[in-house]
């Protein structure tokens, strides 16, 4: 692999311009190939899982599937029409304001007015007749849209326009609209904003960082550059890529959330590298010499993370869900077409900007100024031998080095205390409810679920059997209504509905529980557990499933649970292997696995510890949900298994090299440890910076993934990486390397110095 590289960064050095220009070209043939291909996204049939996707499928067979529905609500105008109604009936809405009766003839022309204007837009499928409110305050209309239930937003502005006009036209009266695809599209007009004044912020503390790493502009745009085009490609090669897995609409959010972070964290390894070299060298190497000794060392390195970033993400697959294959398609494309960034565009972009300080020297020498060229490229003035530490690095490496026993036990007791909350976690699927309720027509999702309690969620109990029992399945369903309705969980008015050809009955029961609550999944466990048991036995031979809002909330948490022992173990093995591959040691395959263990569960313990309870709401600007987004756990082991991989495969890497150069491995830990403590240090401030941008976002499980992945990153970069590592091999010395009784050498493409070249 390592000739590869070298091979690769030679050609792009000698023909510096033709790989500039090639790598834009593959940037701009990405994103058009993406465009024109245009972006699959998933379907409904896509997210079925468990039980309640078996329902869905079997009642999409008979035309009964669930359909996109919005709810326009007719109520009083706050601060509107005082006067007392005929009626003088007096409610409060969900705020504790008080709210009278609607006057009969205003809201029911209203209403009227409204559905007639609905019906003629072609969007609509249907509109029902007005539904007035127990206590007589509200109105609603249900408008189901054609399409299926994932199509509703794309087709919803129509009827937005609708509701506002309507609103405008009727000034005493409050009309608004609210439904899965008008708080779906909120919902996504609100993360896109979200995420754009994100990079605002996250763009600008990058820059920062890298210039305070590089103390130069251009040193510091060019891992910006390349982590900004990368994610361009990747995001036109993911379009691509959704025709053989299907876009869950995430795809992109991961494409800027890991390929920012390692963008920029590879060709820092690279640049750091690339200046040491040249320091080292103190200018009797030519710009291209130094460029292959840096791809060499950091550009194998930067392979071997790519490789196991890449990989760990394709363990996402083997959770069978399209959201997770969808996270996995983005993190596996931005990373691969970071890697060959490093490994092409940069080598010539270096090499450029070698060549002209090189010339810049030469006039500056003709000035007679070798004095001044001296001391710049004297290492100990440039820092770039990167084996200069700060002053607490160095006191803690110090520390590790006269008690590595006494630290690894203290690290680890530290690690174990902040996993301990893991213990108590509670996964659930993040419901409806847990959106900002700076979208409006989440607002408007209160209010209507104040006026109609039934419509927070619905069970479905569908049924499959010949035509010919449909009598027989009717009075089933019948009886399993008649039995829940004495249930103190359901609620409202049950219905059956049937398919054409009498094959597929279904039975709607109304929940007055949000999904979330603890009443809605009591509700779920009676029916599937005694209900529907009870029902299936007057129905021999017949086939029955519960789905709804409720089943699935708790099946996708459920389906999660039961997967991620497959996936974790994947993961294992992958870091396992990947570690042993790189490194050709078992010992240190092991101590990978163990060390990424600590890092991932210590920061989801914190993760449980913040976003479970209630004391961080101020601190973090969220409202607790008691529970941790199901899909966050999964993801962050993944993520944070192959980002680990980047900081684990430099250092022991810088360690190797120390080793084979001669030195015990007890004073070559010390050595690598501490000549990659400086870039280490850099790149963890740069993943930090994105990934707590991500935590901003009031999308309460963006918020949960930013968390934790800053977390984990703080952890595995100043925990792991400054102390338990070092700590661990001093402890191991040369059983670091088991089966072989040293640091394997390398192989043989170290490549022939040449001189700088002079005017």
């Amino acid at each position: 692999m390592t000739e590869l590289v070298v091979r690769t960064a030679r050609r792009s050095a000698a023909h510096p311009w033709k790989g500039i220009v090639g790598w834009f070209l593959f940037v701009a043939l990405c994103l058009g190939a993406g465009i024109s291909a245009g972006t699959h996204a998933a379907t409904t049939e896509d997210y079925r899982i468990g039980e309640a996707g078996r329902a869905e499928a079997m009642a999409a067979q008979g035309g009964l599937q669930q359909r996109p529905v919005e709810h326009v609500l007719i109520t009083r105008e706050p601060g509107g029409d005082k006067s007392r109604d005929s009626s003088g009936d007096k409610s409060r809405d969900h705020s504790g304001h008080k709210s009278r009766s609607l006057s009969g003839t205003a809201a029911l022309t209203a209403a009227r007015e409204i559905a007639a204007g609905m019906r003629k837009l072609p969007e609509v499928r249907s509109v029902s007749a007005p539904v007035r409110a127990s206590n007589g305050a509200a109105l609603r209309l249900d408008v189901t849209l054609k399409g299926s239930e994932l199509d509703g937003k794309k087709h919803v502005d129509p009827l937005l326009a609708q509701t506002r006009k309507s609103a405008a036209d009727h000034p005493g009266l409050r009309i608004e609209q609210t439904g899965g695809s008008s708080i779906s599209k909120g919902v996504d007009g609100l993360r896109s904003d979200e995420l754009a004044r994100t990079e605002k912020v996250a763009l600008p503390v990058t820059l920062i960082t890298l210039l305070l790493v590089f103390g130069s502009v251009a040193m510091a745009l060019v891992p910006l550059l390349l982590a900004l085009t990368s994610i361009v490609a990747a995001v036109g090669l993911s379009m691509l890529a959704s025709h053989v897995f299907p876009d869950a609409g995430v795809g992109t959010n991961v494409i800027l959330l890991i390929g920012l972070a390692v963008g920029v964290d590879y060709t820092l390894f690279y640049l750091k590298r690339e200046r040491e070299e040249r320091a080292r060298s103190g200018g009797r190497l030519s710009s291209r010499a130094v460029v292959e000794l840096a791809a060499a060392t950091s550009g194998r390195a930067v392979v071997w993370s790519g490789l196991a970033v890449a990989l760990s993400s394709a363990t996402l697959y083997l959770a069978d869900d399209v959201i997770f294959s969808s996270l996995a398609t983005g993190a596996i494309v931005v990373t691969v077409v970071a890697v060959i960034s490093s490994l092409t565009v940069l080598p010539a972009l270096l090499a450029v900007m070698g060549e002209r300080a090189e010339r810049r020297a030469a006039r500056r020498a003709e000035r007679g100024t070798r004095r001044l060229i001296r001391r710049r490229t004297d290492p100990a003035n440039t820092g770039g031998d990167g084996a200069r530490e700060g002053r607490l690095t160095g006191t803690v490496l110090r520390l590790v080095e006269r008690r590595p026993a006494a630290t690894l036990g203290f690290a680890v007791a530290v690690l174990l205390a902040l996993a301990a909350p893991v213990a108590g976690i509670n996964l659930t699927d993040m419901g409806r409810e847990t959106h900002p309720r700076s979208v409006a027509a989440m607002r408007t999702y209160d209010r209507l679920n104040a006026e109609f309690p039934e419509l927070k969620a619905t069970h479905r109990v569908v049924v499959r059997a010949d035509a010919d029992r449909a009598d027989q399945v009717a009075r089933a369903l019948h009886s399993l209504a008649e039995e829940a309705e004495s249930d103190p969980a359901p609620g409202g008015t049950p219905r059956i509905r049937v398919s054409p050809d009498g094959r597929i009955s279904m039975l709607e029961l109304p929940v007055p529980h949000h999904v979330s609550t603890a009443e809605a999944r009591s509700s779920l466990e009676r029916l599937r557990e005694r209900y529907v048991p009870h029902a299936a036995t007057a129905l021999p031979g017949a086939e029955l499933a519960v789905t709804g809002d409720v089943a699935r909330h708790a099946d996708y948490p459920a389906h999660q649970k039961q997967q991620l022992p497959l996936v974790v173990g994947a993961l294992l093995l992958v870091t396992f292997a990947m570690t042993v591959w790189a490194f050709r040691s078992v010992v240190l395959g092991l101590v990978g696995v163990v060390l990424n263990l600590l890092s991932a569960a210590a920061s989801l313990g914190v993760l449980v510890a913040v976003f479970q309870h209630r004391w961080a709401e101020g601190l973090l600007d969220f409202t607790s949900t008691g529970s941790i987004g199901s899909r966050v756990p999964l993801f962050l082991f993944v993520i944070l298994f192959g980002l680990s991989m980047d900081y684990q495969v430099f250092v022991i890497s810088r360690i190797r090299e120390a080793a084979q150069g001669g030195l015990p491995t007890q004073q070559a830990v010390m050595a690598g440890v501490r000549s990659s403590a400086g870039v280490v240090t850099s790149a963890a401030v740069v993943m930090v910076t994105v990934f707590a941008s991500f935590a901003a976002l009031h999308l309460i499980e963006m918020k949960q993934i930013g968390f934790s992945l800053a977390v984990a990153v703080l952890l595995d970069a100043f925990v792991i990486r400054l102390l338990v590592l070092p700590a661990l091999m001093l402890l191991l010395g040369e059983r670091s390397w088991w089966p072989v009784r040293r640091a394997p050498a390398p192989p043989a493409t170290r490549p022939e110095p040449q001189p700088a070249r002079i005017g």
